[in-house]
């Protein structure tokens, strides 16, 4: 059974969702609007501020989806409404960012710079150099562009040195031991 396929979705006041044809679904909202294909095989049902996802049977596929569909609806809702926030750490000797217009600029310790273009839908500030925020109404957007600036220097076990999420914990290992 689906716990979070279960729960009702209350939509807030200022929040209208607008339920097309095949699961076609478009949220408009005081931050934006966002439009995506749901499942088409999930029942979707709006009854007054609340939204509730029913599968049609019990087969793997319905129990995987319903869950989904759920979650990317109330994601959407929460978006449009609150907006989601991403923060990245900078560490080390020389690293940095820079922001000027809509490109981020990092140093990671190459040797040359790593220029970053700004999505569409998602700004970027810099509040101090080793620190990094990004603001969105899109979820799966705003994951996967932090990811993308993460991935160019991964933080490494040793001297705990790179691009981390704000709270993320680097298991740090022992170096050598001279003799």
């Amino acid at each position: 059974m689906s716990r979070i396929g279960l729960k009702p979705i209350v939509v807030p006041a200022g929040v209208e969702v607008i339920l097309g044809e095949e699961n076609f679904v478009e949220v408009k909202g005081p931050k934006g609007k966002l439009d995506q294909q749901l499942s088409r095989e999930m029942n979707i049902k709006m009854e007054g501020n609340t939204i509730s996802i029913e599968r049609p049977s019990e087969i793997k596929r319905h129990k995987s989806l319903h869950g989904l569909t759920r979650t990317l609806l109330a994601n959407m809702i929460d978006g449009v409404s609150k907006g989601f926030t991403k923060t990245l750490i900078i560490e080390g000797t020389g690293y940095r960012a820079a922001k000027s217009g809509k490109k981020l600029t990092l140093n990671l310790g190459y040797s040359h710079p790593i220029e970053v273009m700004d999505p569409e839908g998602i700004t970027v500030e810099v509040p101090e150099p080793t620190k990094i925020v990004i603001n969105g109404i899109d979820k799966q957007k705003l994951g996967n562009f932090a990811a993308n600036i993460r991935s160019y220097r991964r933080p490494e076990p040793y001297k705990g040195k790179g691009v981390r999420y704000e709270g993320e914990y680097i298991r740090r290992k022992v170096g050598k031991t001279g003799k």
